[in-house]
C-alpha cells in the first residue's frame, strides 16, 4: 500500500511539473487559452483527490494504521 501511495504521490508531482513547464514555455500562437497546461492541472487535482479517498479508503479498511507521534518522552 504504501508503494502505491507514493506513486500516486509521483504522478501529482509529474502532473505538477508538467503544467509548470507548459507555463513558462507555452508559445501564444499554439496554444492561446493555455488548454493543456489547466488540462495538466486538472489531472493533478483528480489525482490528489483520488489520492486523498485511497488513503482513507486503506483506513478504513485497515491496511494501514495511524502510528503518530509518542506523547511520552
Amino acid at each position: 500500500m504504501k508503494i502505491l501511495i507514493v506513486l500516486f504521490l509521483l504522478a501529482v508531482l509529474a502532473a505538477l511539473a508538467s503544467a509548470g513547464v507548459l507555463m513558462l514555455r507555452r508559445s501564444r500562437a499554439d496554444d492561446p487559452k493555455g488548454q493543456r497546461m489547466a488540462r495538466a492541472l486538472a489531472v493533478r487535482v483528480g489525482l490528489s483527490v483520488a489520492l486523498f479517498l485511497l488513503v482513507l479508503f486503506s483506513y478504513w479498511m485497515g491496511w494501514i494504521q495511524p502510528t503518530g507521534i509518542p506523547l511520552s518522552r
